[in-house]
């Protein structure tokens, strides 16, 4: 079977903790998406939200696990490159998905996203990556950065909101058997780091692993609507592994489909996106 990625983006994959992958995805995935995400704003799913507080001002929106709602993004997450390009990143056998998010930010918002990682946002354990893919081109200095090499910190951070002020959920200590710490002051420190940042045609994309810390590193208010998909993809043995009460939310949805700590991330929310026969 044919590769669609080199060697060397895996080789910076895996030591950076994020990579760019350029040119995987034409213009006719990229529309398919805006026309999803269109959907999405006009039938949203009960998790949907807006991040911005003063529902007056230019709103930041998110929805998540809406693949089997729209299809549009059911059609992309089976039939785009996205798993097998997941699979060759992690050397898997199997993907499956985790969870895939999109996000609609208003021309003006001045809301954004704090820096963190996802591993601890949720009830999943195991070698997971994410695709970040914008439906618009972005200059490196109005996206997202990436901390270099904080994917192999061996360390989680407690998780924090979206919504403006970025509280944090939950309490330093020890959480169901893991250590969790308050993720470290990125924006007042910055000479303490290296930054992964790119710019960004269209159909190019990031991915990176679940475990890299990523956010807002500049303050930016964009004057056209910008477009976000995301999606979180897990190799073969990932499994559910209860975190801490922040994650109840999605872990009751998860509970409401027959599942439980300890399973695969596999079935009817998880489906299997590639297989090496």
């Amino acid at each position: 079977m044919s590769k669609i990625i080199t060697k060397a983006e895996v080789d910076l994959f895996k030591k950076d903790g994020a990579v760019l992958i350029k040119g995987k995805f034409d213009s006719a995935w990229i529309e398919k998406l805006k026309k999803g995400i269109k959907k999405g704003k006009e039938s949203p799913s009960p998790r949907f939200v807006n991040h911005t507080k003063d529902q007056k001002l230019p709103g930041y929106y998110e929805d998540f696990w809406t693949w089997n709602l729209h299809e549009e993004f059911k059609d992309f997450i089976f039939n785009s490159p996205t798993p097998k390009i997941a699979a060759e990143l992690l050397e898997a056998q199997k993907i499956n998905l985790v969870m895939d998010n999109w996000f609609f930010r208003e021309a003006g918002s001045k809301s954004s996203p704090p820096f963190h990682h996802d591993i601890s946002y949720f009830d999943f354990e195991g070698s997971m990556c994410v695709l970040w893919l914008p439906l618009e081109s972005v200059k490196k200095e109005d996206g997202i950065a990436w901390v270099k090499g904080s994917h192999l910190w061996e360390k989680l951070f407690l998780r924090t909101r979206f919504n403006d002020g970025h509280e944090v959920d939950g309490k330093v200590g020890v959480v169901n058997g893991k250590k969790y710490e308050l993720t470290p002051n990125i924006l007042e420190n910055k000479d303490n780091y290296e930054f992964l940042q790119w710019d960004l045609e269209v159909g190019d994309c990031i991915y990176f692993d679940i475990r890299t810390l990523h956010g807002g590193l500049n303050t930016v208010t964009p004057k056209k609507d910008i477009h976000r998909y995301t999606l979180r993809m897990a190799k073969e043995n990932s499994k559910i592994i209860y975190r801490g009460d922040w994650a109840r939310e999605e872990r009751v949805i998860m509970e409401d489909n027959g599942y439980k700590n300890g399973d695969d991330l596999s079935g009817k929310m998880f489906p299997t996106l590639f297989e090496i026969s």
